[in-house]
């Protein structure tokens, strides 16, 4: 909770029950608190001792549970953690309300800073490419490779079907969204989220599916959802005006990690173009591109994507990645 909150009111009265996240085989949830922030982590106990250090961040939206396929597949391979980004799944807002893409690189980085696992194998999806990007390149000494699978870089001209997803981040559109919109079930909306990321939306499975519509009931009657999903948005749209040394393609080209990069060729929110772009600006990168993919490859072909991040892994100097580098100031504004 945020330590605006007075002590004396019980947590119960602020905020309604709600069911609780879910967990997947093998997989353990836990709340680590921050200056300022509370992180919910979810991991996977390592196969064995030794393994490096990996960590997970989801998109605008998301939650950890969108890598739980992919840590699994990972299994044996990295000791894995993903983060619910403050305000998604089941971390609670920042104390500060700040939803920027820097806010939520310096949330990632104090919880690497405190955790101590750094430097680790970092992922990033949509935002949270944008977010490990950023991490990547303010504290080198945390990152040993960056992997982005459709990361949310700036582009100039974007896609008609991101162009709703921009707009949550214009004042007043929420509240006008969700009154067209009253009416409509979980179900339609998860329909709607499915057919949006997914390449092929007939992939999900009914279970998953079911999964995912509880998921959204559980997060619609949280009173910051829309408010965290329309300030992550106005986040990203901020992030793609700003120049000079914070511009998200500067800081890319600062990156000293080797880096994976993955596009979907189906993907209606990061445009396939970028992908050459994104290969000319990160200096020591491997690119991978999945025609059939959407935006969130790590779902939809996570035993792929999972092959190709142990390829970079063998080319960069076995499982501890590359060497550690220097340290650096945290995330800039």
């Amino acid at each position: 909770m945020s330590s605006t909150e007075s002590p004396s009111v019980p947590a119960a009265s602020v905020l309604p029950r709600v069911a609780p996240v879910r967990v997947h085989d093998g997989e353990r949830l836990r709340s680590v608190g921050l200056p300022g922030v509370t992180l919910s982590v979810r991991s996977r106990p390592p196969a064995r001792e030794g393994l490096p250090a990996a960590l997970f961040v989801h998109g605008l939206g998301g939650s950890s549970q969108n890598w739980s396929s992919l840590m699994a597949e990972l299994d044996g391979v990295v000791d894995g953690e993903a983060v619910d980004l403050p305000g998604f799944g089941d971390s609670p807002p920042p104390d500060d309300g700040n939803y920027s893409v820097t806010g939520h690189a310096r949330a990632v980085i104090r919880y690497l800073d405190a955790c101590g696992r750094g430097p680790v194998h970092l992922f990033g999806n949509s935002l949270g490419g944008a977010v490990a990007t950023r991490v990547a390149a303010v504290r080198p000494d945390l990152v040993r490779t960056l992997t982005l699978i459709s990361p949310a870089l700036p582009e100039l001209r974007i896609q008609r079907t991101a162009v709703p997803t921009g707009l949550l981040g214009v004042p007043g559109i929420v509240a006008l969204f969700t009154r067209l919109t009253r009416e409509w079930t979980a179900e339609q909306r998860v329909r709607g989220v499915l057919g949006l990321c997914y390449g092929d939306p007939a992939q999900v499975t009914p279970e998953a599916f079911r999964h995912a519509v509880d998921e959204l009931e559980r997060r619609l009657q949280l009173p910051y959802f829309w408010d965290a999903m329309a300030r992550s948005a106005r986040g990203i749209v901020d992030a793609y005006t700003l120049g000079g040394q914070h511009g998200l393609w500067r800081q890319a080209e600062r990156v000293l990690a080797p880096t994976l990069l993955i596009y979907g060729g189906r993907d209606q929110l990061v445009g396939f173009r970028m992908a050459r772009k994104a290969a000319r600006a990160f200096r020591d990168n491997r690119l991978l591109t999945l025609p059939d993919a959407g935006h969130v490859a790590m779902m939809e072909y996570p035993q792929v994507v999972a092959a190709a991040f142990r390829d970079l892994l063998a080319e960069t100097g076995g499982p501890g990645g590359a060497p550690d580098t220097g340290s650096a100031a945290e995330a800039g504004s």
